[in-house]
């Protein structure tokens, strides 16, 4: 990403609450037959966390771990860029105060998570993905945990991943460069109803404005 010390966040706190909210991820790795991209469920190591680390549980459906050579990456320190994006949407100069900017704009937050894959054993990718059902279980009126036994067997179609982050970049680009009523603007249009209505992404402004 373009670096701009305006939208840079530094706090692996933001990062943990980020994951947590998303709890979905574009894994990267670099092949021996070029970029491999693949699309899955992530949550927070929790007793990691506890301990002040940042890691990252998830999992592939086989046979996606040969697509990414996990192995070898494992094996060779090779590491893979997890990316998690937040709520963005597209913001127009017409809700800018007058003699504010007549550029169109996308406000966004994402973040980029680099590090080396751990391949779980089969007995700890069971626990992780128990650990994911329960996560996005957890708000369900009549939540399905996942029972062992019967996922089990299911497990062995997945390969389990442990990645702790060892550095990470993130932009939350938020309008933090315009002016108050500009924001203000930009923040009551995507909270009204219609095509542009995104009330998460206004959330997401109106804490980046408490925060400066």
């Amino acid at each position: 990403m373009r670096p701009n010390p305006k939208h840079a966040v530094d706090d692996p706190a933001f990062v943990r609450d980020l994951v947590a909210q998303e709890g979905f991820a574009t894994i990267v790795s670099s092949t021996s037959t070029g970029p491999a991209a693949s699309h899955y469920p992530v949550v927070l190591d929790t007793a990691a966390a506890e301990r002040g680390e940042l890691v990252v549980l998830t999992h592939l459906g086989r046979p996606d771990e040969r697509i990414h050579e996990l192995d070898a990456a494992a094996s060779e320190g090779r590491e893979v860029l997890v990316i998690v994006q937040g709520p963005h949407g597209y913001v127009s100069p017409s809700w800018y105060s007058p003699g504010a900017s007549k550029a169109p704009t996308w406000n966004f937050t994402v973040a980029h998570l680099w590090g080396v894959p751990e391949v779980l054993t089969p007995e700890e990718n069971l626990e992780t993905l128990v650990t994911l059902v329960a996560h996005f279980e957890q708000h369900v009126d009549e939540p399905m945990w996942l029972d062992r036994a019967w996922g089990a067997p299911v497990a062995r179609g997945t390969v389990g991943l442990r990645i702790p982050v060892s550095r990470f970049e993130v932009k939350a680009k938020l309008s933090q460069d315009k002016d108050a009523q500009s924001v203000q603007n930009v923040i009551d249009h995507l909270r009204a109803p219609g095509p542009y209505s995104h009330p998460a992404l206004a959330d997401d402004m109106e804490r980046a404005r408490d925060d400066d």
